[in-house]
């Protein structure tokens, strides 16, 4: 379960010494989950870690994969950056050695700022009780985090959020899926239930962890711990709560996992089906996948729907079809994909990670992962209606950075390139914010969705890690999370912890034509306090 925070006093000799111990006590705990696991509830066929190596699943027909015409190749147009902002010395997203020293920003101001290290995910949760929470994994590569001289970090922290220029860390999460999970930290807000599957750069053995938040949202408390997926990477959750699914990229395996009982999850059901982030609908019954295109015998990356009806309604031997598969002249490494509707219609927020080169010998280095929005109006037939770049991510200008050594760009792991966005509402959205790696945070207005503009940016101080080579580069890799009663944006840094930020009320879409009145202390304008202090925690 959650570990205490550590005392400000201890040596930093000590706790890198802790740090090691707990990395290995990790490391060499899977005989004993395995055990434990079977004591808390008899493994079946499905989720039998023993199991692994053994054939079987469920292997959807694969549908044709489709390329549309695209909007044009462009990047997206930028907003001025309004009084107070530092803004960045060349073209929007470049950040050249010893520029961003003092940190960059444009119509965006740090409200306050917690840890040393940062990951993949930032959710925000309130409590029945009414406490305000920040979760966030510490963990972007095991075990080069947790030896950090001066720094280090281990498991899923625990934020109080009551007031956000002071965040205060009340625990640690550090069973072995929060010690490892690389992205599938996931939420259900709704149940409030936190879990996550043991993974890392390729997959791990598919421990899963589940806590339960509503009791006290700061001290979450373990639920259930076993081998409950085949193996791991990143993850789904639906929106009722009731099913988690686990994906390891790296292999043709995701798994389903009833959570209708959080003390006693049991998979329901396994696919042979290779994805990377996977998100559901509101319903359940599709799955937005991210295929990474690394299937036997070729295959390009892009987009998968996958009807999971049968799955949501907990058939006897349920069966997935695959609805329709998209890609782009631009596709590097899909890495997740957000539905919304705006109006009604329903679209998806595409992010793609790295570039061409990564997963595919002979690729361009210079094509790179950005975000783009596709209409899935027709769901067998999705295009792509806008793109969400920076300048620096357009071929040339990504060249000319590499060949004058800007921090970041020779490492296969940062680089000018998307990893994580997130919507500010999956009704009817008019942000988008995202980590751009080595760019920092970008904001986007997506007001118009065929016209969307950049409005804001934070680029972090550096600070040089293990994980960044030790360079003054950024490691933005983390989804934000949202709090748009107050123009707030949580959000991670690989290398510098956690952050939280404003967007300025003159770019903030709306926000400088409010014209809200003053509530008063009646019953009525109480309720009205109390939900405000709620808006954000229902983003995915």
């Amino acid at each position: 379960m959650g570990k205490s925070t550590h005392g400000s006093t201890r040596s930093s000799r000590t706790r890198r010494s802790q740090r090691l111990r707990l990395l290995l006590s990790a490391l060499s705990a899977t005989p004993a989950l395995a055990a434990a696991a079977v004591a808390i509830g008899a493994p079946n066929p499905l989720n039998d870690l023993f199991a692994l190596g053994q054939a079987g699943g469920d292997s959807p027909a694969r549908a044709p994969i489709q390329q549309p015409k695209e909007p044009p190749f462009k990047a997206t147009p930028v907003a001025k950056c309004g009084p107070g902002s530092h803004k960045e010395p060349s073209v929007d997203g470049r950040v050249p050695a010893g520029s961003a020293a003092h940190g960059l920003n444009c119509n965006i101001t740090l409200i306050g700022h917690q840890g040393t290290e940062g990951g993949f995910k930032v959710f925000r949760y309130v409590d029945p009780h009414g406490h305000v929470c920040a979760y966030y994994d510490q963990t972007l590569m095991l075990p080069l985090n947790a030896l950090n001289p001066g720094a280090g970090s281990e498991g899923v922290a625990v934020l109080d959020m009551s007031h956000p220029a002071h965040p205060v860390k009340t625990d640690t999460l550090t069973t072995p899926p929060m010690l490892s999970p690389h992205e599938s930290l996931n939420i259900n807000t709704k149940r409030g239930l936190l879990a996550a599957v043991n993974g890392n750069l390729s997959t791990e053995p598919g421990f899963v962890a589940v806590y339960s938040l509503k009791p006290d949202c700061r001290h979450p408390v373990l639920d259930a711990l076993g081998p409950y997926a085949r193996f791991g990477h990143e993850s789904g959750f639906t929106s009722d709560g009731n099913t988690f699914y686990a994906t390891s990229t790296a292999l043709q395996a995701i798994t389903a996992i009833d959570l209708s009982d959080p003390k006693h999850p049991h998979a329901v059901w396994q696919g042979n089906v290779y994805s990377h982030g996977m998100s559901l609908s509101a319903n359940g019954n599709r799955a937005y996948i991210a295929d990474p295109g690394t299937a036997p015998g070729g295959g390009r990356a892009g987009l998968l729907i996958l009807d999971t009806s049968q799955i949501q309604a907990r058939k006897d031997n349920p069966h997935a079809r695959e609805v329709s598969r998209l890609t782009w002249s631009s596709v590097s490494i899909p890495q997740n994909a957000i539905p919304f509707t705006e109006h009604g219609k329903p679209y998806l927020l595409e992010i793609d990670e790295y570039n061409q080169a990564t997963l595919h010998q002979g690729g361009n280095p210079d094509i790179v992962g950005a975000a783009r929005i596709i209409d899935i109006s027709n769901e067998r037939k999705p295009r792509i209606v806008s793109n969400l770049r920076l300048a620096i991510d357009q071929p040339a200008a990504h060249a000319a950075a590499t060949q004058a050594g800007d921090p970041g760009t020779n490492n296969p792991a940062q680089g000018y390139a998307a990893h994580y966005c997130n919507v500010s509402s999956q009704t009817d959205p008019k942000l988008v914010a995202c980590s751009f790696i080595a760019s920092g945070l970008r904001v986007f207005d997506i007001s118009k969705l065929k016209h969307p503009k950049e409005i804001a940016y934070y680029v972090a101080p550096p600070k040089p890690r293990s994980e960044n080579g030790e360079t003054d580069s950024d490691f933005a890799m983390s989804k934000p999370a949202f709090v748009p009663s107050r123009r707030e944006i949580w959000w991670t840094d690989g290398t510098s912890g956690f952050y939280a930020l404003r967007v300025a009320k003159g770019v903030w879409p709306h926000a400088a034509h409010s014209s809200k009145k003053k509530c008063g202390k009646g019953h009525r304008c109480k309720k009205k306090r109390a939900a405000n202090r709620r808006q954000g925690e229902d983003s995915p």
